[in-house]
């Protein structure tokens, strides 16, 4: 049952209980998944339905399970995934469209995003685009790009240009929508009919819930709320716990009683009056937005300047989800300081009615009623009954303003209200409010400022008296929490601008400025082309290779049948992990009180590093890692020990009781300024040369030094690290179900943590849920973590980290100081290079040595510089471990090498493509540490991606664009890239494989790959179909197992598919050469008969496979070798659009052309080149882990640790394949592409800088200029150097502490 009513006299227990935590283990319904726990990623996104006896209407609402408490629940319908399709029975269209438009990869957020849109479709079953991407603001993907999804979706809509799925050549499952299954809204799955009568006929009355520490009242009227709310002041109310479970959930807040008026009809109602509309305060965002739009429609225009404002900010506020339970007025109580409503509330006029058993009192909304963060005048047996809004009135403007770190679901870094009232026919400000968010402990309101402005004209005059006292009215000390210090008191001078720009404009002002333009435009859906790719002529139709095939796994994703290692059931006595982690960044432990815990609840054990039987370390380059803390910690996140709990609830309130007591220690090292002074480094440093570099200075006609910054990124695999340990009973055997690229290094592990051979361990996974590198050395410590618990209780134990312990615990991609001093020609010939690069590895080395020799080896990317030097270090920092990310430090090390590029043009006053091209390899040449190669490619897929995007056209439109317009800029820049593929640990190639023929002719194929949404299975089923001659339905993948495969190598280093694809294609032609006799003797038999009659005749119906590699080696001592079997080439151009006044971008259009040989499955190949251009859009310009000054990670979530989202995603989105292109050294002629194309995303980063340059130039700078990654939008606006930027005066950092460590 996956439509299920819910009945809370039947679920008494559930006070802390949310919906997820329902569905998962209590329905058992596991497509609904974990991504956040907060509301912030929509995986969890199920379908509440409610039926209202009033109005006789039934009410079709998304939310986040992981958020809607199970008491809030009575009376209501709950849809999951499971329930609208199954592909046992049917599908929804919903379901099968983002599966047949490559839409799902790892296919852990696809659940949500289905649930997503099918309430959409309920709701109205022909969306507009706009409807559809704003529905899927509050859906986060890791893998996809967002570019299939969108596609897949936009044949709902009303107006359909075309759907594509991949190409147009008529070769994909599907090419127009009349191959769809239609949509049938009569076929949709009934409200419980039961619900609908209880609902009618049910008495109403008080449900009181009590837990083991909470007690949940939902009162049915207002006295009897306000009577509870006098008995017990301190009682939160709560409606649509958007904010109080996220205190409940991460900040361990606990309320002995919670009031629910949820079921309090005079919360819900609405009034409107000719002199404005009162709307109920616990009315939802999504129900006020409504409410809104219909007074803008009905009033007239010169009434509606607040309604219109409000609702501005409200379709900005969060994700749909959010929006269809958060209230009102809890937005207004919560008094958060970056609220988006509460300043245009407050500049509005607006009052809230506020009652209490004493009786009502109406207070206006201003300066008075926010006293403090998180404060109002509320009394505290007060709550907030409603909250009217007036009309605004003949000569009023009202607007609202926000920038935040993403364009939409993101908290406001400074957002603004701003009204004022004219003078009847004239200019001369009547009335005027200005209230901030963001720039304070709660809403500010600007009065001094304002003061400057009423009496006067509204002219520049008048409003540069207004920034300067703002200047001093609004401030902000060094360590302000939030930090970005100069940027936010910056915007409080550029939205107040934007405002005088736009009551400029409302005023039909003779003068119209070019700046007119100051509110960002809003995204619709990416456009998007794909070269034809035509499978060769004569090509068998059941030969699958180079087909766009859907991905094996596309419609379990979108069902939610596919599982994962948290979707196991639970079994009889099984147990749940929980981390202690060290608080101190580097300190003794002087000792580990557990008394507290074990007493606790349901708890078990508790254990520490003693209790380890076998290898208390792990070894991954050569240098020991504990696997839990003995006797000193040197980060905060470091594991001290584990505590066991018969539930996950339990083991956490434990862990939390664990006491560890720490003495201090000193020298604490934390960026690589430090690392350096103090000579902290993991050996060995690396150092390659190449010519005679103090001679190619000499000779220079420029020499120019410079650095760029690079900070880390979080993994963000949607699915957090998990595992399930099983002890088997006997022969000290363990089965490990795990969430890991490496499953060797996991049997391994767990082995040697409890001193087993590791034949008595085995290692499984059926799929992950994203991975990009961060699922290898960290989750074998883990495993052996929760491998000792269940070896000591003797009984299964499941660990799933929280997404804030796991960006905690982790590590992510290395933060890289560059640092480079080039000499260059005239002409733009680069002929000497030296570059330092020194990377943050953090406490201890994980694969950071093996980090710094590939930034080594990719140091070139496509320019052949004949004199050059280069080292690399490893700092050793009191930072949480740093470890493997896709691309393995080639990211950071071509954005150095790209920035110096850029830079020699800015020096030369050229066109940065013009150098780039000058200095490319040209002809078949050697690397730097001498591998032979030839650039054909390269050079092809650079002149194919400026010809596809028009690049000399575009320029010169970017420069009269940007000649026109003052406070808007745009740029374009085009990046080649070479990229390695294989490990230059030349063993790390090697693969194997088995495959299995039963008697009834299927097949099953086990190797050594494992799918984390790279399409590796599918692309598996592909070989082994053509080496078989049998259809794909005939090929079945169940999970890669240590037991079936031994001795795998990681799935990484775009390298899986070239090394497994052999091995599985080495064993079924063992199987087909077996069959070759049978086939003889009856050559018009069937593959069904042909494998009868071999079992028959005894014929070995099982073979394995394997692929030795290739023989890749790096010498450093001679700094030579072959590291890399091959190159994968790429160029991309991308154009964007900048607010100068905020740094606030878009990126107007990308056109990409990769080279991926003969590709084995196109759309596979598609969704990983945009998936990865995506992930680098977000490492060059979004993404940013920020650290206390003492060393504590700030960023634990989606809340404040910002991805690439729909509304990012680029105007028009082009990929194109090279044609024409073979590879000898991989499967098939193809090429390895997971890794390289995430590079390209700098392009938009190289973008942004030539339009900050532009705006530099507006105010008088020239040359070279400073912009760290990721240029994010404080960054590009601060050097933009814009007059509001240069009004501000420089914090004083001498004396005072910043809020955030500067990295790396």
């Amino acid at each position: 049952m996956s439509c299920f009513p819910v009945r809370l006299q039947e679920v008494r227990q559930a006070v802390s209980v949310c919906l997820r935590s329902l569905t998962v283990w209590a329905v058992r319904l596991t497509g609904s998944k974990y991504g956040c726990g907060g509301g912030g990623c929509g995986a969890c996104t199920v379908m509440l339905s409610r039926y209202d006896p009033q109005t006789k209407h039934i009410h079709h609402f998304s939310v986040n399970a992981c958020l809607m408490p199970v008491c809030q629940l009575h009376g209501a319908a709950v849809t999951t995934v499971e329930g609208i399709g199954s592909t046992k029975t049917r599908l929804h269209p919903v379901q099968e469209r983002i599966a047949k438009a490559h839409g799902s990869q790892c296919g852990f957020c696809t659940p949500g995003m289905v649930m997503s849109i099918y309430t959409l479709l309920r709701n109205k079953p022909q969306p507009t685009m706009e409807e559809i991407r704003e529905t899927l603001g509050g859906n986060l993907c890791r893998c996809t790009g967002y570019r299939p999804i969108i596609e897949g979706y936009r044949t709902f809509c009303e107006v359909i240009s075309s759907f594509i799925s991949g190409f147009h050549h008529g070769q994909t499952e599907t090419s127009g929508k009349e191959k769809l299954l239609p949509l049938d809204p009569t076929q949709e799955l009934i409200f419980p009919p039961e619900l609908i009568r209880m609902a009618e006929s049910e008495e109403r009355a008080t449900q009181t819930f009590r837990g083991e520490r909470m007690t949940w009242i939902s009162p049915i009227s207002l006295d009897e709320l306000l009577q509870l709310k006098s008995q017990h002041p301190q009682a939160p109310v709560v409606m649509g716990n958007t904010n109080l479970g996220l205190d409940i959930k991460f900040k361990g807040v606990i309320h002995p009683i919670i009031i629910s008026g949820f079921r309090v009809r005079e919360l819900f109602e609405v009034t409107e009056k000719p002199e404005g509309v009162c709307i109920g305060a616990g009315s939802s965002l999504s129900t006020v937005r409504s409410v809104l739009e219909k007074c803008v429609c009905s009033l007239p225009a010169e009434h509606t300047q607040t309604l219109a404002a409000l609702l501005e900010q409200l379709s900005h506020v969060a994700g749909e989800q959010i929006r269809n339970v958060a209230t009102l007025g809890g937005n207004i109580a919560s008094a958060y300081p970056n609220s988006d409503l509460n300043p245009v509330l407050a500049a509005g006029r607006c009052s809230v009615v506020l009652q209490s058993r004493e009786g009502k009192r109406e207070v206006p909304l201003d300066k008075d009623f926010f006293v403090g963060f998180g404060k109002t005048v509320l009394k505290p047996d007060e709550i907030v009954l409603s909250v009217f809004i007036p009309v605004s009135r003949k000569g009023e403007v009202v607007r609202a303003f926000r920038h935040a770190p993403r364009k939409e679901n993101a908290l406001a870094t400074v957002n603004a209200g701003l009204r004022v009232w004219f003078e009847e026919g004239s200019n001369v400000v009547k009335e005027m409010s200005v209230y901030y968010g963001g720039v304070g402990p709660c809403t500010v309101s600007a009065e001094r400022t304002v003061q400057q402005v009423i009496g006067r004209p509204w002219n520049e005059a008048t409003l540069s008296d207004a920034y300067r006292a703002l200047v001093d009215e609004v401030t902000l000390g060094a360590s302000a929490p939030g930090g970005k210090v100069m940027f936010r008191r910056s915007l409080t001078l550029s939205l107040l601008f934007r405002f005088y720009l736009h009551v400029l404009q409302h005023l039909k002002d003779t003068v119209r400025p070019p700046s007119k333009h100051a509110g960002q435009s809003r995204q619709t859906a990416a456009e998007h082309w794909v070269k034809n790719y035509d499978v060769p002529s004569g090509q068998s139709e059941q030969d699958p290779v180079g087909r766009a095939v859907q991905h094996q796994a596309a419609l379990s994703h979108a069902t939610g049948e596919a599982v994962y290692c948290d979707d196991f059931p639970r079994t009889q006595g099984e147990l749940f992990l929980s981390v202690v982690t060290s608080a101190r960044a580097h300190a003794r432990i002087t000792h580990i009180d557990v008394s507290r815990a074990l007493s606790m609840p349901g708890v078990v054990d508790v254990f520490t590093a003693d209790d380890i039987p076998g290898k208390k370390f792990r070894s991954f380059t050569g240098i020991d890692e504990e696997i839990l803390a003995q006797g000193e910690v040197t980060c905060v996140g470091q594991m001290v020990c584990a505590v066991v709990a018969d539930t996950k609830p339990h083991a956490k309130l434990a862990s939390a009781a664990v006491k560890v007591h720490y003495e201090d220690l000193p020298d604490r090292i934390f960026t690589v300024e430090e690392a350096v002074e103090k000579r902290s480094f993991f050996l060995p440093q690396r150092e390659i040369q190449r010519g005679d570099v103090t001679k190619a200075f000499q000779e220079a006609d420029h020499v120019y030094e410079g650095e760029i910054r690079l900070g880390g990124q979080e993994h963000f695999y949607m699915e957090t690290q998990s595992m399930l340990v099983i002890p088997l009973g006997e022969e000290k055997e363990m089965k490990v179900y795990a969430s890991t690229q490496h499953p060797t290094m996991v049997q391994e592990a767990v082995a040697e943590t409890l001193g087993i051979p590791s034949s008595r361990v085995s290692c499984h996974v059926k799929r992950i849920g994203g991975a990009f590198g961060g699922k290898v050395t960290k989750t074998s410590i883990l495993a052996s973590i929760t491998a000792l618990a269940a070896w000591r209780s003797e009984r299964p134990v499941r660990c799933v980290l929280d997404r804030g312990e796991d960006m905690l615990i982790t590590g992510a991609r290395h933060p890289v100081l560059g640092k480079y001093k080039v000499g260059f020609m005239s002409d733009g010939r680069i002929t000497a290079a030296d570059v330092r690069y020194y990377a943050n590895a953090g406490h201890t080395p994980d694969e950071s040595v093996l980090v710094i020799e590939k930034i080594l080896l990719h140091m070139d990317n496509a320019y052949n510089i004949l004199n050059l030097c280069s080292q690399s270090a490893a700092c050793k920092t009191n930072l949480p471990s740093n470890t493997a990310f896709r691309g393995f430090g080639v990211p950071q090390t071509l954005m150095v090498i790209e920035n110096m590029v850029n830079d020699v043009a800015m020096v030369l006053g050229r066109p940065a493509e013009e150098i780039r091209e000058k200095n490319m390899y040209k002809e078949t040449s050697l690397t730097h540490y001498k591998m032979e190669f030839d650039p054909e490619n390269l050079l092809r897929c650079w002149e194919e991606c400026k010809e596809r995007s028009e690049l000399d056209r575009r320029r010169l439109d970017v420069a009269r664009f940007n000649q026109q317009n003052r406070w808007k800029k745009r740029g374009i820049a085009v990046i080649p890239i070479k990229y390695g593929i294989g490990f230059a640990e030349g063993f790390l190639n090697q693969a194997a494989a088995l495959v299995h023929i039963y008697k009834d002719g299927s097949v099953l194929v086990s190797h050594g790959g494992t799918e984390m949404g790279q399409g590796i299975h599918t692309k598996v089923q592909q070989v082994a179909s053509r080496e078989l001659d049998v259809p794909l339905s005939m090929i079945h993948i169940s999970e890669t197992s240590t037991s079936s495969v031994p001795n795998t190598c990681p799935s990484a280093a775009s390298f899986g598919t070239d090394a497994n694809g052999m091995a599985v294609k080495d064993a079924c032609q063992t199987l087909y050469k077996r069959l070759e006799p049978i086939r003889k003797q009856d050559p018009n038999g069937t593959w069904q008969s042909w494998v009868a009659k071999a079992f028959l005749e005894r014929i070995s119906l099982s073979a394995t496979g394997f692929y030795r590699g290739h023989d890749l080696y790096m010498d450093w001592v001679k700094q030579e070798g072959r590291p890399y079997a091959y190159f994968t080439y790429a160029a991309c151009c991308s154009e964007v659009e900048l607010d100068c006044l905020t740094g606030e971008y878009r990126t107007v259009r990308t056109d990409l052309v990769a080279d991926i040989g003969q590709s084995i499955n196109p759309s596979i190949d598609i969704g990983q080149i945009e998936g990865a251009f995506m992930q680098g859009l977000g490492l060059y310009t979004m993404e940013e882990l920020k650290f206390s000054p003492s060393g504590v990670l700030y960023t634990r979530g989606p809340g404040q640790y910002k991805i690439p989202a729909v509304c990012d995603v680029p105007l028009q989105f082009n990929v194109y394949l090279l044609s024409g292109s073979h590879n000898p050294h991989a499967i098939y002629s193809s090429k390895g592409i997971g890794e390289p194309t995430l590079f390209l995303g700098s392009s938009v980063f190289f973008a942004l800088k030539e339009a900050v340059a532009a705006a530099r130039s507006d105010a008088g700078l020239s040359g070279p200029f400073t912009l760290h990654s990721p240029a994010t939008p404080e960054r590009a606006c601060v050097a933009c150097s814009t007059c509001f930027t240069q009004m501000i005066p420089q914090a004083e950092t001498e004396t005072t502490q910043p809020w955030a460590l500067e990295l790396p």
